[in-house]
């Protein structure tokens, strides 16, 4: 057998050999990968925050009745102009405030009411604070009651507190989730004598915006749960 044949002998033994053994790494590889991806584990990671209310709806009502329209149209006129300038006379824009026409019940023209009703008419009236103001329309809630000295039989609806700033805090706010959730994992990693790889999969949860308690509507807690997944490593 000649010398370039033995050459070319050894050469293609060489390649087979480099073939198969890159095929068996790569084998190996893509087991490793399937055992790899097996493992992972799922947590949840959360974020709370206390805020203040950035945003409130004050409804000022009341009540007047009476047999003769004229005359409920001038008081409902007078005390109108009595709230608007409290309001206003106490740092209230204008802008801030509706006022909504009265909503009347006229009892003679109601075949279902009560004949006990004493007077023809009665109308409910409402003034809508809507501003930006929180603290002030808290500071003005607690002196209210001036009104009465004017007259103004005042009642308070529903007032609303709401946080209207969540999209300035949500990126702070998931971060601040990811890295509890990857601490929760990295414990977990710990007891099992792994370690945290990558992010699988992540899912973010709603966030919930709640009064801290009923006797205080303005401040909020808001919350948000992520869940994700991370790979397990040896």
């Amino acid at each position: 057998m000649s010398a370039k044949s033995i050459y070319i002998r050894f050469a293609g033994t060489a390649i087979i050999g480099a073939a198969i053994f890159c095929l068996g790494l790569f084998i190996k590889s893509g087991i490793d990968n399937i055992a790899y991806r097996d493992r992972n584990v799922t947590v949840r990671g959360l974020a709370e925050r206390q805020v203040e209310a950035d945003f409130v709806t004050w409804p000022i009502t009341y009540n007047v009745a009476g047999d003769d329209l004229m005359s409920l149209y001038d008081q409902v006129t007078r005390y109108n102009e009595v709230i608007v300038n409290f309001l206003t006379s106490n740092g209230i824009d204008k802008s801030e405030i509706a006022v909504n026409p009265p909503d009347t019940y006229n009892a003679t023209a109601n075949q279902y009411g009560s004949s006990n009703f004493r007077y023809k008419y009665a109308l409910n009236c409402n003034i809508t604070v809507a501003t930006t103001k929180v603290d002030k329309v808290r500071q003005l809630l607690d002196r209210q009651t001036e009104l009465l000295k004017e007259g103004v039989p005042y009642s308070n609806s529903y007032i609303n507190y709401e946080f209207r700033a969540l999209n300035d805090i949500k990126p702070d706010m998931i971060a601040e989730a990811t890295r509890n959730a990857r601490e929760a994992a990295q414990q977990f990693a710990k007891d099992s004598d792994s370690k945290v790889g990558k992010m699988k999969t992540a899912t973010q949860g709603q966030f919930s915006i709640e009064d801290t308690s009923s006797s205080t509507p303005y401040t909020k807690n808001i919350r948000v749960v992520s869940t994700i997944v991370f790979y397990l490593e040896d």
